[in-house]
């Protein structure tokens, strides 16, 4: 078995077929801005496992130089273990002293492994991986830096008792939540970058992008979402907060009816007066929700230490949990 780092593009279309296993479009190989993709070949020449690495542009942590391991995919332990020290080997080359993965680059684009899988079958959009993936990361001396959730509410109608107090608060302070239903979403993702890279800035590993970038990512999913779902909190002319949330068409896919919808984002500016104000949208969410007429909803992929841990343990269960590893490269 060989390690090879692919550099041209006819080389790198060889990423998009390790082992029979297609998770990411051939464009996202340029767009996510990796330094260098390698695979490990067999000698037949098909790539039994590859990944890309980041060193150039990465998301800072305490006092260390980090590097990424991302695209990532294995058919086999032994080919796994070969191109994971390869892998740090190279960073290791460029500076780095801690490895952060599985991570595209930054937590824009998707990181983290399921390491719970739990009953409920994959929602639309979320990313999904064999459980020998994480094994065969702390088999190669990486340890979990960070732990995320997903939790699922199953009584839309449940309410909680703060929820009212807040409301009345933040209505006094002239905040008001209404839904983006009937209006061009794509003319809101200005405002929406806006209130995201102040309010997310200080999120654990948090790396600022362009709104070029910010703008892309989201017009993917714009044809999928439905309006009424996406809740806008303003204060005179000024967005303040949002909550974004979309249907979960994987269960199309399964043949079964979309009864459950997906709080993917809510981000509320840094201001003491705004105090509740993520419990409301919440809250406004799950009653929009019935009266679209979902039974379900899904608060998709919080970090463990986030307020909407909080937020959501007033009316969901757990239902799966994700992990994103590091490995420390000693000196």
């Amino acid at each position: 078995m060989r390690i090879a780092g692919l550099h041209s593009s006819a080389e790198r279309e060889k990423l998009l077929d390790c082992a029979g296993m297609t998770p990411f479009a051939p464009n996202q190989i340029e767009d996510d801005g990796a330094d260098l993709h390698l695979c490990a070949v067999i000698d037949s020449g098909k790539v039994h496992a590859r990944c890309s690495l980041w060193w150039s542009e990465v998301p800072p942590f305490a006092a260390h130089k980090v590097g990424a391991i991302g695209h990532y995919a294995s058919a086999d332990d032994a080919s796994a273990s070969t191109l994971l020290e390869a892998a740090v080997g190279i960073l290791c080359e460029h500076g780095c002293n801690f490895v952060v993965g599985p991570m595209d680059g930054n937590t824009w684009r998707h990181y983290r492994f399921v390491t719970e899988l739990g009953a409920e079958p994959p929602f639309f959009l979320e990313p999904a991986n064999p459980p020998e993936w994480p094994l065969q990361f702390e088999r190669a001396g990486f340890k979990p830096l960070a732990e995320y959730f997903s939790a699922l509410n199953t009584n839309l109608a449940h309410e909680d008792e703060r929820i009212a107090r807040h409301t009345i608060r933040l209505a006094q302070r002239g905040v008001k939540i209404r839904s983006a239903g009937g209006e061009d979403l794509e003319q809101q993702l200005e405002r929406i970058y806006g209130v995201s890279r102040i309010a997310f800035a200080q999120n654990f590993l948090y790396t600022e992008i362009a709104e070029r970038e910010f703008r892309a990512q989201y017009a993917k999913i714009l044809p999928f979402v439905r309006p009424e779902l996406v809740l806008l909190a303003e204060c005179g002319p000024e967005l303040v907060g949002y909550l974004f949330a979309i249907p979960d068409l994987a269960q199309a896919t399964r043949g079964e009816p979309i009864d459950t919808f997906i709080i993917k984002t809510v981000a509320i500016l840094p201001n003491p007066d705004l105090r509740g104000l993520g419990g409301v949208l919440v809250a406004r969410a799950h009653q929009q929700g019935m009266q679209s007429g979902f039974s379900r909803c899904i608060h998709a992929q919080m970090h463990e230490n986030n307020i909407s841990r909080n937020i959501s343990g007033h009316y969901a269960t757990t239902m799966r949990r994700y992990t994103l590893y590091s490995r420390e490269i000693l000196s």
